[in-house]
Order: C-alpha cells, then structure tokens, then sequence
C-alpha cells in the first residue's frame, strides 16, 4: 500500500491526468469477476487501489507510468474488468490505471484494424463490420471487455472454433507497449514477439494498442439443435468438426442449464440437451441435417435481426463463462472449473461424468481448435459445498485424462501453460525493471 503522502505527490506529477481518491472508485475498480469463485472471494475482496488513473492518450499513460517508476508505485492495468481470476486486481494496493477512456479505433483497413487498448470489443467488432469485415474472435463479453484486456487475459473466444487458439490464429499483428521506468519507452512487438504480452496479466508491459488481422464478414445464424441424451451433443459436435461445415460457435450444455437461459425458454425448456451454435447462413439447412443422424432435432435459428425483435438473448452470450454468470444470477452457490477434455473426447466418457457427479456437476463443453486439431474445453458447473471437496472433483477429472486449467487461484502460472521457454519473463526485465507490473501475480517471482 502507498503512503498518502507518496499517492499525493503522484497526484500532484501526474498533473491533468484524470485521478480518484474516492472510496466507493476505489473499491469498484479493484474488483473484477473473481466472485465466480468462493474460493478466490475471501482472498481478494479487501484489496484496494490507492489511487485510480483514466489517462485519455499516449502521452498521459507515459506521464502515469514515469511518475508510478519514479515513486515505485505498483501498477495494476485494468479493462473492463471481465476477468475471473484476480487479474486487474490490485494485491498490494498502488495504483489502478484503468484504460477504458483510450478507447479509439485508430485505422480499420482491408484484412487489418488498429485499436486503442481501452475500446470495447464490440466497438472494434463494429468498425470492421462497417466495412465488411470483421474480427476473427472475441469473448462473450464483447459488450464490457476491451481489447487490450481481452488480449492480456484470454486464451480463445467466439470464433475459436474457425480460428483456432488466439496464440495460433495469427489475428495478433503487433502490439504497441509501453515500458514501466522513469523514461518509459514505446515498443512496437510483432511476429512471435507478441507473445511477450500475450495472456501475461499486465506483468510485462502496459498495452497501448493492437493491430488485429480481419477475413470477410459472414451473415451468423444464431442456431439451437436439442437432442434426447448428451452423449448424442457430444457426438454431433465432433462430427461438426471433422465436416465442412462454417461455424462461429460450437456450444454444448445439458439439460439442466435450461432454468439459467430465461430469454430462450422457448427453445431450450429443458426436456433436452442443446448444442448452441453460430452458423453460417448458407450451412444452416446442412447443420440440422447432421444433428438428425445424432437424434438431433431444430430448435432455433434466427438471423441478428430476428434475434433482436424476439427479444432473445444472443447465442455468443451463452457460451463460455456467460454461462457461469447466469447460473450465479438465478442460484448464487455454483462455480466452476476449466478443463481440456482428452483428445478424441469420446461420448461415453461424457454420460459417465455425468452419472457419477449427478446434481452437483452440469457439464458444459466448448469446441475450439488448436494447431488444427479439435480442443474441447470443459467448463462444468459446479455446486459448491467446501474447497475440499471442489478439490476433490477436480482430482476426478484429472483421472479422466482430463487437464486442469485451474480457475480459483490468482497466479498465473497455476492457471495453466504460462511461459514454458522463458521468454516473457526475460522480457519483463526489460518493460518491467522496477518489478512494479501487478505484482503478487506471478509465482516465480518474490
């Protein structure tokens, strides 16, 4: 934590840049969603920032970040704080330098845009549809979560499925940062190099902007298949990735998520399980035509416009941990976890989970792809009673072949594959000299 008297002469360097004292800031902008879990809560609800900063321009992030070094102020980067883990969450307190005000589309050209950190995904998602194109991917937050965040904290999206992973999409063309020094330098990253930044939480640099690569836009068809059991979800959902089918979105959710999807009842009203999935127009006929030789029948399908008049909730709101939030809203005692699911991820091994958790676990799988071959990602409800026993359950997945992305702690190297031949941490010695980057995140380092 800084003294007052350190955060007022930081206040006073900082000059015109936009800065806040106030408690209830303070307290609203030291938290993201980290109260999926019950197990994180405890441990990060009472840390707080000293001060938060809303710089407009480049020129105002270089004055925070020269003033942060000089005062050795720890700095913590904040989005739209859409993260799960702790990640713009200030563990030893310092400043807050919420980047939502440098927020502008700066170039959209063909097969590429350039892109302030702080806009929102849905604005950069907008620009390029203008001329039409569009992004490659983006979480089911668009609506809240900015790029520079998105970039920092994520792994995959909507759109995964046709992509591939971020890391080996090719959608990152370069990056812009910022160092963390009394002279703060600019330093444009391209090529693998953007990997230094890539899902780092914001300990090796502050992201200033993205070039992000575009492809031709598509007319999506918001689609919902049902099917009588879930092991049939599962099967169909492989069979769509092995065809040519053009998909955006590969969602599957038991029956039981039916009470959490208020705006689809009609729909999906819980006699059967459910494939939730982005389609492309001209595909649609042929993607319900494979989910009948799986037991599959046609729910839904319903162009952006016919979405809206209904009044129906997008189907890229109810996948990945849109999931999670809308549980949360209608019964406050779930949680969840983030699994791979082993590779070929069969059907039977599915209905086994699912007989041998019964209520206390719903199973929900992502399709995506990694290095061109299917990555089916879990993230399974689960009923929380005690950290042991969540313990416990994540044991049984591991023995399924299953591998763990933890979601209920806050350093990132737990999480998960971080930085396995070194490279980001070498770089952070140079973006990061003073060890002043949202520190008390990284396990390697004291």
């Amino acid at each position: 934590m800084a003294t007052q008297t350190l955060v007022e002469q930081f206040r006073r360097e900082v000059g015109n840049v936009t800065s806040t004292t106030d408690e209830r800031q303070l307290r609203m902008k030291s938290r993201d969603f980290h109260w999926y879990s019950p197990v994180l809560t405890p441990q990060l609800q009472n840390c707080r920032a000293d001060v938060v900063v809303q710089p407009q321009s480049e020129q105002e992030i270089e004055t925070v970040a020269a003033a942060a070094a000089k005062r050795r102020i720890p700095v913590t980067v904040r989005g739209g704080g859409t993260g799960n883990y702790g990640q713009s969450v200030p563990l030893k307190g310092g400043i807050v330098l919420e980047m939502t005000r440098y927020d502008k589309v700066t170039a959209v050209n063909p097969g590429s845009i350039r892109v302030q950190a702080g806009a929102l995904i849905q604005t950069a998602l907008g620009a390029a549809l203008a001329t039409g194109q569009q992004l490659m991917m983006y979480p089911s937050t668009m609506k809240s979560a900015t790029i520079g965040g998105y970039l920092a904290d994520s792994f995959a999206g909507i759109g995964s499925i046709r992509h591939g992973i971020i890391r080996d999409s090719g959608m990152i063309q370069s990056l812009k940062i910022m160092t963390l020094e009394e002279n703060p330098q600019a330093i444009t990253l391209t090529g693998d190099d953007v990997d230094f930044v890539f899902h780092a939480w914001g300990t090796t640099g502050i992201i200033l902007e993205a070039q992000l690569k575009l492809v031709p836009a598509e007319r999506w068809i918001d689609c919902i298949a049902t099917f009588p059991a879930y092991g049939d979800v599962i099967a169909f959902g492989n069979a769509v990735f092995d065809s040519d089918l053009d998909v955006f979105l590969l969602s599957a959710v038991e029956r039981r998520f039916a009470p959490f999807y208020k705006r689809l009842n009609a729909y999906f009203d819980g006699s059967r399980h459910a494939m939730f999935s982005m389609v492309k127009d001209s595909d649609v006929n042929r993607f319900f035509a494979l989910a009948g030789t799986f037991n599959g029948q046609r729910s839904m399908a319903v162009s952006d416009t016919e979405s809206a008049a209904a009044n129906l909730r997008r189907i890229h709101e109810t996948a990945f941990n849109h999931t999670t939030l809308m549980a949360l809203q209608v019964e406050p005692h779930w949680t969840y976890l983030q699994v791979v699911m082993p590779n070929p991820f069969e059907p039977k091994l599915a209905e086994e989970q699912m007989q041998r958790f019964g209520d206390e676990v719903l199973m929900h799988h992502e399709y995506t792809r990694e290095k061109s071959r299917c990555r089916i990602g879990g993230l399974p409800l689960i009923r929380y009673t005690t950290e042991q026993r969540l313990n416990e359950i994540m044991r049984s997945f591991e023995n399924d072949g299953c591998v763990l992305n933890n979601p209920h702690i806050f350093k990132l190297e737990d999480g998960g594959r971080f930085d396995p031949e070194g490279r980001k941490m070498a770089f952070r010695a140079t973006a990061d000299p003073l060890g002043l980057m949202n520190p008390g995140k990284l396990r390697s380092v004291s």
